[in-house]
């Protein structure tokens, strides 16, 4: 050692390890200290090296003893029991720990004490939570695990909720679910390849609902990207349609600003975004100075006012109404308590749209519910005798069907949602409860009692023939679908979270439940894709787990749906969300049967073979219910929605009718 210069000691800590009984000859893995080691016992004693094979990260471990020798199992590479020394004409030797008796036949070894430190993606994560990214939703695999790191320290600090889902696809649905309820981002989660691609379908029903999500995906290192690697996709790529913003993390110097941009777009442009994390990127240390990337001067507020003029003709055109009526879509759920009390000081009915079911209550006196296929009659008259249509944060889907010869006043944050598909008297481009204020300030009271007669007469109406459907069963006798929601609208909580999935199940929903109270209801809407509803429960009973208030999540589906992401309910169990899942069980895609039927086609390939539904739930640790006859059908409703420490499902034997 020349004079001036230091020897290098590494810092160890002795840790007990538990040696297995075996067998001289033998190699096993064992874990000790966090960290997993390579344990052989020879002629000579016992011998513990690194688990990971220096050459390409082989777990020795897995390998066996030949020679003298452990042999890693993934390329046959050589390394010494006791010192990991490989033969002669290699250099590349495995990391070997010194290893001591302790007494009472233990034995301890010499590990690294590895330093404390913050990474690059304990940084990235830190923008993302400052910015309020608060729920996470994915599976940790071998190309995210620098980030799920990251996200872990995240988690047990409690800036954010992780779960751990059996499918990518409902990580995305999760994230969606989550977005809808409460107007913020969440995450979803995955590696390179096939978990990143199973993210599409949940990360196209967000965008098309303007629901913000971000995708945080794994990717192989840089240095095979391209040529071609194991589970190489080109990311940026793939999620080019579907992200508003898409940007590799590959530089310490701006990854937080990657970060902080990510969130921003999805938050203002209540879009999808997605950030993609190389292997080697995901290792890199933390820098000594990260710049501030907060929120605050960086987001403007939204609430805008429409022009003045503008404001005018549609006050004008209010004024003179006799039959004014509010359509309100999914846009206006947030000011529900503004647009009710704008219809209260008009006295003018209040018709939905199906994404905005939920909004008003159908106990109120001026709910007209539903307009358009999953509607009802009582919103469809109502639209077709008013003089004047209010219409708010709805986008004129072709489902809904809302009236084009009523004069329409359109009001929405987006300049492209006004006018969109035909032109409308008045657009007023602003934010709809700024708007829904300023109109009401201007416009007198009124009292319409001829109306508000009208709109109790329809419902009554239509309340008679709802009673005589739930008479009806099908040759099978099973249940109609009338009387499944009649009995639940009468047991759900008045503040319950709703999420519905697609198919006839989700049509009889809107035809058939009546709202009451301040309850959500989230959909696929204009995705339309079956098996949204379970995932997206999970993805709201983490929303009302952070906020607190203990809201029942009810989520509803037919067979068909809960097929799609049936070991979800595994996933419930495990983080013992109480959330009641409702199947109504027909045998069939029956929705896709009727459309056979309606092109004069011949029903084929649509029947199912299902579980007992009910069982399954209790094999994964759920409450379980089944419902065959009308009197099994109350009682069952009531314990699953009162089961408080776990999942519950009630499978309902239901028939494929409607009317």
């Amino acid at each position: 050692m020349s004079a001036g210069s230091e020897e290098h000691v590494e810092e160890v800590v002795w840790v007990v390890v538990d040696l297995p009984e075996m067998d001289v000859g033998r190699v096993t893995t064992v874990v000790a200290g966090g960290r997993a080691l390579c344990v052989t016992r020879t002629a000579d004693g016992w011998g513990v090296l690194d688990n990971r094979c220096p050459h390409q990260g082989g777990p020795l471990g897995d390998g066996q003893l030949e020679n003298g020798y452990v042999i890693c199992p993934w390329h046959a590479y050589k390394y010494d029991p006791s010192t990991g020394k490989p033969p002669a004409g290699f250099s590349d030797g495995a990391t070997a720990y010194a290893i001591r008796e302790a007494g009472n036949g233990t034995v301890e070894v010499a590990l690294p004490v590895v330093a404390e430190r913050v990474s690059l993606m304990d940084q990235v994560v830190d923008v993302l939570t400052g910015w309020g990214l608060d729920a996470v939703f994915g599976m940790v695999g071998h190309s995210n695990l620098g980030l799920a790191d990251a996200l872990r320290r995240a988690s047990e600090d409690g800036r954010l909720t992780y779960v751990g889902i059996r499918h990518e696809g409902a990580a995305a649905f999760a994230a969606s679910g989550y977005a809808k309820l409460t107007g913020r981002p969440a995450a979803c989660f995955s590696i390179a390849g096939p978990g990143a691609t199973n993210l599409l379908t949940g990360l196209w029903d967000a965008k098309v609902d303007r629901a913000p999500v971000i995708a945080l995906t794994g990717q192989v290192q840089t240095q095979v990207v391209g040529p071609g690697a194991f589970q190489e996709i080109p990311l940026g790529q793939a999620f080019d349609a579907v992200a508003a913003f898409s940007q590799p993390v590959l530089s310490p110097a701006n990854a937080t600003e990657l970060a902080a941009l990510a969130m921003k777009h999805a938050i203002v442009e209540r879009d999808v975004t997605h950030l993609i994390f190389p292997d080697e990127v995901q290792e890199l240390p933390g820098r000594d100075d990260p710049p501030a990337k907060p929120r605050t001067g960086r987001v403007a507020s939204g609430t805008i006012a429409p022009p003045a003029e503008e404001l005018e003709r549609a006050v004008a055109r209010l004024r003179d109404a006799e039959r004014p009526a509010i359509v309100c879509g999914n846009g206006a759920r947030p000011f529900r308590d503004a647009v009710i009390g704008l219809a209260e000081h008009l006295d003018a009915p209040i018709i939905s749209t199906f994404k905005a079911k939920g909004l008003v209550g159908d106990d109120h006196p001026w709910s007209c519910g539903t307009l358009g296929r999953s509607g009802i009659p009582v919103a469809s008259q109502t639209m077709a005798k008013s003089d004047c249509l209010l219409v708010l944060g709805a986008s004129f889907s072709n489902h809904t069907s809302i009236a084009t010869y009523v004069p329409t006043i359109q009001v929405d944050f987006d300049r492209m949602a006004l006018g969109r598909f035909h032109p409308v008297d008045v657009p007023l481009w602003g934010d709809i409860g700024r708007t829904v204020e300023l109109l009401r300030a201007q416009l007198p009271s009124a009292t319409r009692p001829e109306l508000r007669e009208a709109v109790a007469a329809r419902w009554n109406r239509w309340r008679t023939e709802k009673a005589r459907r739930e008479l009806l069963t099908d040759a099978r006798g099973r249940l109609h679908p009338a009387l499944v929601f009649r009995t639940l609208s009468e047991l759900m909580p008045d503040d319950a979270v709703i999420v519905v999935d697609v198919g006839n199940n989700t049509y009889s929903f809107g035809h058939f439940f009546e709202c009451r109270g301040r309850q959500d209801v989230l959909m696929s809407g204009y995705l339309g894709s079956i098996g949204f509803s379970l995932p997206a429960a999970l993805g709201a009973s983490v929303a009302i787990r952070r906020e607190g208030s203990g809201r029942k999540v009810v989520s509803i589906s037919g067979d068909g749906g809960l097929g799609q992401y049936l070991a979800e309910l595994t996933t419930a169990v495990k983080y013992s969300f109480p959330l009641t899942h409702v199947v109504l069980d027909n045998g069939e895609l029956a929705k896709i049967s009727r459309e056979q039927l309606g092109a004069i086609r011949p029903v084929w390939e649509t029947n199912l073979v299902n579980p007992d539904f009910a069982a399954f739930t209790r094999d994964c640790g759920g409450a379980g219910f089944t419902v065959t006859t009308p009197e099994e059908l109350r009682p069952a409703l009531a314990e699953a929605l009162a089961t408080a420490d776990r999942p519950s499902l009630v499978h309902i034997h239901s028939s494929n009718r409607d009317v």
